[in-house]
């Protein structure tokens, strides 16, 4: 239970309702006992009634006392059919507060955890799949309102009814009572044994489920590889092993409840039976009537139901508890990346890198080391170097999706930690070696970026024009809709090529302080290379770019080359400069030049 004590903030935000929901409960529950003594006032009238019938039914009374007995039943029939109105009346009441609250709860607690999923930086994205983050924050969550709603109903529900049901009881005769509820100590041990089991394997069932969760989510990800490769049958067969484990450990969980509840039917059966053999001794020795063993009977069967659900509530706790287990300990993740509480309105693009040595969390060597360069605002940095060399890992600092672990980034002189991040990346534009869309339309997967999208015509035409300079303009209006084409998940229905320029589109309709270009052009022909980078040039004009490339005519305009090898600077130095110096530089720019000819 100590994992749930998280919940507490929620069930203080809405304690009118859970109030509310509990005064329903009890009300409910008082007009449920009542119709258990107004059936004992019946039988008892209807009793004392019938052998004053039988002493006058060959007199005229006799016809009076008959007609009396039954408009007596109609009434008492009349008055529990209104008690029964009544409590499922405020037993709607109840359902409307307590699981109206369960939802309520949900959704909260469905957007902190997304809202803090956005905090998190990108490191702890690399140590946890996808598919454990969806399977936390739908069926985990899930689990948890079953606690927050029913299973907080029905306890209370329990709790009230034991209260008013062993009162009303009492009130009629204390021996027969305790005799009646001697199975709950018995029944109280069962529960205890059985909490301890039920816990441990809904832990194994959650386990299981989300490892069949991630499995799904790579699968439909990764369908295209898997067909390609034809692994349809090995991967179907990996599922069905992952599916056999989830549904044994299942079926682990649903035979202790399978075990569970019979064991309570046959003690509250037993509860009927003392009370009818007690009750009857007491009938006999005149200390009790017949109409007391009725209304205990029904008392019993009152509780028929909230006992036997005790096992199910108490099921439905363990899942919860160990669900809100699982979301705890992401929502006490704190984020490695924490904004910097300088304001950063206006960038000028200046960057400079300071001693700066960086390393994968597990990684046996630095990605980059002893990083020293500047580039000046408003002119072009391009970074070469071949596949490994850390190319990707230095933008990725610049953008601040990690910290370097020794020296410092710079911004306009200012320590990168040190600024308001949604500022600073708000004034960037930033490309993706991996290009990733949205299932949405053109138009939005360009416009991603916008905040200001009040002025639908301005809007349009700067689409068009980011567009038009990432050359995918002309591909657009060949599609059927154009730009209100969906694009499909993660962009499946465009090409490579035409996801790269999409991607740049939405980099530079945002017209940032600071563009950065991971290595977009290498899945375009030389000709549309070409006319990218032609257009690149006048809207990079008087702002900082960096181009990130394995090809040396994505790199060669730039003001500025760094060619990195193995984590550090080899060379640096103008396109010409670095030809001349006939070094690294130098040999992937022949190697290239072979392979075009050849």
């Amino acid at each position: 239970m100590h994992a749930l004590a998280y919940l507490n903030k929620y069930f203080y935000k809405y304690r009118g309702r859970m109030v509310a929901g509990i005064l329903f409960v009890t009300i409910s529950n008082l007009f449920g006992i009542m119709p258990a003594k107004l059936i004992r006032y019946a039988l008892d009238q209807a009793a004392a009634q019938i052998s004053w019938y039988q002493l006058t039914k060959s007199f005229q009374i006799g016809n009076e006392f008959l007609t009396a007995i039954s408009f007596n039943l109609l009434i008492f029939v009349l008055l529990v059919l209104v008690m029964a109105l009544l409590k499922g009346i405020f037993m709607f009441f109840m359902r409307q507060t307590i699981i109206v609250v369960s939802r309520y709860i949900e959704y909260d607690l469905k957007n902190e955890i997304y809202n803090h999923y956005q905090k998190l930086d990108a490191s702890f994205y690399n140590a946890n799949s996808t598919g454990d983050l969806m399977n936390r924050i739908s069926e985990d969550v899930s689990r948890v309102r079953m606690y927050v709603g029913p299973a907080i109903m029905y306890t209370v529900n329990l709790v009230v009814m034991f209260i008013l049901v062993i009162w009303a009881m009492a009130q009629v005769n204390v021996k027969l009572t305790l005799y009646t509820l001697l199975p709950l100590p018995v029944l109280s041990a069962i529960i205890y044994y059985v909490h301890e089991v039920i816990n441990r394997r809904s832990e194994k069932v959650q386990e299981k489920l989300s490892k069949l969760t991630v499995f799904v989510q790579e699968s439909f990800s990764g369908i295209r590889v898997l067909k390609a490769f034809a692994r349809e049958d090995s991967v179907s067969e990996k599922f069905s092993r992952l599916s056999d484990e989830y549904k044994s450990d299942s079926m682990d969980l649903v035979r202790v409840n399978a075990l569970f509840y019979p064991a309570l039917l046959i003690l509250v059966g037993l509860s009927s039976i003392i009370t009818i053999y007690i009750g009857g001794l007491q009938v006999i020795a005149g200390t009790i009537t017949i109409g007391n063993i009725a209304e205990f009977i029904i008392y019993v069967n009152m509780l028929t139901w909230p006992v036997a659900s005790l096992g199910w509530v108490v099921s439905l706790v363990q899942r919860a508890a160990a669900s809100q287990q699982r979301i705890n300990e992401f929502l006490r993740t704190e984020p490695g990346i924490q904004s910097g509480a300088e304001s950063f309105t206006a960038f000028k693009g200046n960057i400079r890198f300071e001693d700066v040595t960086f390393t994968y969390k597990g990684a046996g060597q630095p990605a980059l080391s002893n990083l020293n360069f500047e580039i000046p605002a408003g002119s072009s940095l391009a970074i070469t170097g071949r596949t490994g060399s850390g190319k990707s890992t230095l933008a990725a600092l610049i953008l601040r999706m990690y910290d370097p672990e020794k020296g410092r980034v710079l911004v306009d002189g200012k320590d990168l930690r040190s600024v308001n991040l949604s500022q600073y990346r708000s004034q960037t534009g930033y490309v993706p070696q991996e290009v990733f869309l949205f299932s949405d339309t053109i138009a939005n997967n360009i416009a991603f970026g916008i905040t200001d999208k009040n002025q639908p015509v301005e809007l349009q035409e700067r689409i068009q024009k980011a567009a038009s300079d990432a050359a995918i303009l002309n591909n657009i209006n060949e599609l059927p809709s154009k730009f209100e084409t969906l694009v499909g998940e993660r962009g499946i229905t465009l090409s490579g090529g035409q996801k790269q320029r999409v991607s740049i589109a939405r980099a530079i309709i945002r017209e940032p302080a600071l563009l950065i270009f991971d290595d977009c052009l290498s899945a375009v022909d030389t000709r549309t290379e070409e006319e990218i980078l032609s257009n690149l040039k006048r809207v990079m004009k008087g702002r900082t770019s960096i181009i990130i490339g394995h090809r040396i005519s994505s790199v060669r305009q730039a003001d500025n080359i760094l060619v990195l090898e193995n984590g550090v600077i080899a060379e640096q130095g103008t396109h010409e400069e670095l030809l001349n110096a006939k070094g690294v530089y130098y040999e992937m720019n022949e190697k290239q030049s072979l392979e075009e000819l050849i």
